[in-house]
């Protein structure tokens, strides 16, 4: 008599390893992707300022004391976006200092936030926002 045993599937152990396995990626994963999410969010809503610097540097230079009536249609700009629930421009006539900023829209840790792009009178712009460094990269984010 030659007997064999079939096997007819997986034990209630081996479907609970799996099912813990699974858990544990997830808890790591979802994190990781949320803050990929609000990273990319970040980026897109700078992306969309951005392109205002090079006609904000074009009116100032041409003329600096125009600058106080620089508005978003004359560098090119418009608010709302799809990443930004507001768009401003603000400079100081006279002075060549000039700002863009972008108040975000998006996941928990940047909506609402605002992120600067900022002329100074010496011409060099630099970027700064209210965002955890976390997520803006190079431009300087909040602690």
């Amino acid at each position: 008599m030659n007997t064999q045993k079939m096997q007819q599937g997986f034990t209630l152990i081996e479907l609970m390893i799996v099912v813990a396995i699974i858990g544990i990626l997830a808890s790591i994963a979802i994190p990781a992707y949320q803050d990929y999410i609000a990273k990319s969010q970040f980026t897109a809503g700078l992306a969309e300022i951005t392109p205002g610097k090079t006609m904000t540097e074009s009116i100032l230079v041409e003329d600096v004391s125009a600058a106080a009536s620089i508005t978003l249609a004359d560098i090119g700009l418009h608010s709302p976006t799809a990443n930004c629930s507001t768009i401003a421009v603000v400079a100081t006539n006279g002075t060549g200092v000039a700002t863009i900023k972008c108040t975000h829209i998006g996941a928990n840790g940047i909506s609402g936030l605002i992120t600067t792009l900022a002329r100074d009178a010496n011409g060099q712009w630099s970027c700064s926002s209210a965002i955890a460094g976390k997520y803006t990269g190079k431009c300087s984010g909040a602690a």
